[in-house]
């Protein structure tokens, strides 16, 4: 069991799937988006659901019309949904999705965590989490200087955030006992070859944040 939800997010193959199941991550996220590189069939994201339980599914959309996302709910039987940071929430709001609502906040520097704690704090009535994405930019843990992880300790004090930004298994200790996000965003990826992937990396970062028996 780990110490966090976990969100793996642009899952796209049944190596990933499985592997973060294993782990007892809280979400598995695929990318819905059709204009994304990462997006994964409605069928085969049908498919690999088949082969794990105990994890929740989220469908992440970009700029499909809301109309549309509404409908995937019920298509796929999706547990959430994320979107983007230019969603049309009020859209969203009106149409009543009826399960929980993730924006992914993508941050362009360290510097911008004030925009981003008044974006957030504008969003804040239809966002059930938001996803705030340090990782997209290349942020990692490492860079984030003392002031801004006590802005980002605050915002996880006001907030349900999930954090999806770089970190090395000695960073779990600080993140998860000091900053207390709502949990952490990894990301998924293409296999080496069919069936077969590193998880090396992974490995580390979730045996730091493994609750000890």
């Amino acid at each position: 069991m780990l110490k966090t939800k976990v969100k793996a997010s642009s899952v796209a193959n049944l190596t990933d799937a499985r592997y973060f199941a294993a782990w007892e991550v809280e979400w598995l996220g695929f990318n819905l988006d059709s204009g994304a590189d990462s997006c994964i069939r409605p069928e085969l994201m049908k498919a690999i659901r088949e082969w794990v339980d105990g994890v929740k599914i989220v469908g992440e959309f970009g700029l499909q019309a809301p109309e549309e996302i509404k409908a995937a709910i019920g298509e796929l039987g999706l547990d959430a949904v994320q979107v983007g940071m230019f969603a049309d929430l009020p859209a969203l709001d009106s149409l009543g999705l009826g399960v929980p609502l993730i924006q992914e906040i993508v941050v362009e520097s360290a510097e911008d965590m004030d925009a981003v704690a008044e974006q957030m704090g504008r969003n804040r009535a239809s966002v059930d989490i938001f996803l705030l994405n340090f990782d997209k930019n290349g942020l990692r843990w490492s860079d984030l200087e003392a002031g801004h992880r006590e802005k980002l300790h605050a915002l996880c004090r006001e907030f349900q955030i999930l954090l999806g930004i770089g970190l090395q298994s000695s960073d779990a200790a600080e993140v998860l006992g000091r900053i207390r996000p709502y949990g952490i965003s990894v990301q998924g990826g293409a296999e080496e070859k069919v069936g077969f992937k590193s998880f090396d990396e992974l490995d580390e970062l979730f045996e730091a944040a493994r609750v000890e028996e």
